[in-house]
């Protein structure tokens, strides 16, 4: 038997798994059942040594009374438990905008696509944010991905190379839709992020303000005719990649995701998993702490703070995948070891009956290199092809 067999039989043995169709917030679409392309197959179980390894994360599968989840339905009351608890550090979202208006400004033809120079509505009071759009020659109706980093000229491939990723999947007949970061999202100092409704509500914490952001665009990807609303996965590099692991994970229709390096679990040891910054989950409305690892001299502050209080980590949110599938496209801040934090996703989709959910890839560098670009192509390919 594989090590992977061996790894999900552990996982499943002793669990009661429940009719699917009784689970409400489980996505009605993931990765299709056909054969995992031989190029990225390998890379859906972990290596040898990290095979049913948890490492010290407290399981996702047990409920706060202690509980332990053994069914579908168990799993959707702890679900709700664990984006509760989320949500109320991060902040509410503004309601979703239903219709989100696209400007289109600049028409080109390239290659076997026409890109489209538009602005998104992304947030009430008809805020928005400039981008890029593909679409693929011929009627579709397409996948599509949306592509997030800091400026949308990088993932269009108009600047930098191998994080162009809106460019070349459209290439392989995706529509995609490559942005920047938004204005009430600062980067800059003081990095105060403005809440998307109005400068006077309370302030989202950064990523999830983005990740409220992902979710508008994501409506406005599934409400063009040409594309198939069922097919919508998300890709970043970095801080795109914590971009697109907190959309992917806060909002369920994105049908799959691939994370590039972002540093999937919070670790004080490395200084570019650097959650703990206010224009990440560090923000606090009257105090602004001095950028650097948390110390006794430069404590830990806002969302982030509160988040290690109740030790919680990231794996958390990467259950709320399940059973949507997702890539940890890892470099060097997500090395192999990393799978102990993935194996609880892996153990969350054992509950729900699914296989194959979970992958990683490793390279050395933090920057993608053209072998994991492929790679994060050929799990688009699979994860979103048509029916």
């Amino acid at each position: 038997m594989s090590v992977k067999a061996l790894l999900i039989a552990c996982l499943i043995l002793g669990t009661a798994l429940s009719t699917l169709s009784t689970a409400a917030a489980v996505p009605t679409r993931s990765c299709p059942d056909s054969q995992i392309p031989e190029q990225i197959a390998a890379f859906f179980a972990p290596p040898p040594e990290f095979a049913g390894n948890f490492g010290s994360f407290r399981s996702p599968l047990l409920l706060e009374d202690g509980t332990r989840v053994k069914s579908v339905n168990d799993w959707q009351k702890r679900r709700t438990e664990i984006r509760t608890a989320w949500q109320a550090v991060l902040g509410d979202w503004p309601p979703l905008i239903a219709a989100p208006k696209i400007e289109y400004k600049q028409r080109t033809h390239l290659e076997n696509f026409t890109r489209h120079r538009v602005s998104v509505e992304i947030a009430p009071d008809n805020q928005t944010v400039d981008g890029y759009l593909f679409v693929p020659d011929g009627p579709g109706p397409f996948a599509a991905v949306l592509v997030v980093y800091y400026d949308a000229e990088t993932g269009a491939g108009l600047a930098g190379e191998l994080r162009d990723f809106a460019y070349q999947l459209a290439k392989r007949g995706f529509v995609t839709l490559s942005i920047g970061t938004p204005a009430f999202c600062s980067l800059s100092p003081p990095y105060r992020p403005l809440s998307p409704q109005s400068k006077e509500d309370p302030p989202l914490q950064p990523l999830s303000a983005l990740a409220y952001v992902a979710a508008n665009c994501h409506t406005a990807l599934a409400n063009m005719p040409h594309v198939d609303a069922t097919r919508i996965g998300v890709v970043g590099h970095s801080y795109g990649g914590k971009w697109a692991m907190f959309a992917s994970c806060l909002y369920d229709r994105f049908a799959c995701a691939v994370w590039s390096d972002p540093g999937i679990v919070f670790d004080e040891s490395r200084a570019n998993i650097n959650y703990w910054e206010p224009w990440y989950l560090g923000y606090e409305t009257n105090h602004q702490r001095k950028a650097g690892i948390p110390s006794s001299e430069n404590p830990r502050t806002g969302a982030y703070a509160v988040l290690m209080r109740q030790e919680r980590n990231l794996h958390e949110l990467h259950a709320l995948m399940a059973p949507r599938p997702f890539l940890v496209s890892g470099g060097a801040e997500d090395p192999s070891h990393r799978w102990k934090a993935l194996n609880h996703t892996v153990a969350v989709n054992a509950i729900l009956g699914y296989v194959d959910r979970v992958a990683m890839t490793n390279r050395k560098t933090h920057g993608p290199t053209p072998d994991s670009n492929e790679q994060i192509y050929a799990f688009f390919e699979h994860c979103l092809a048509g029916e």
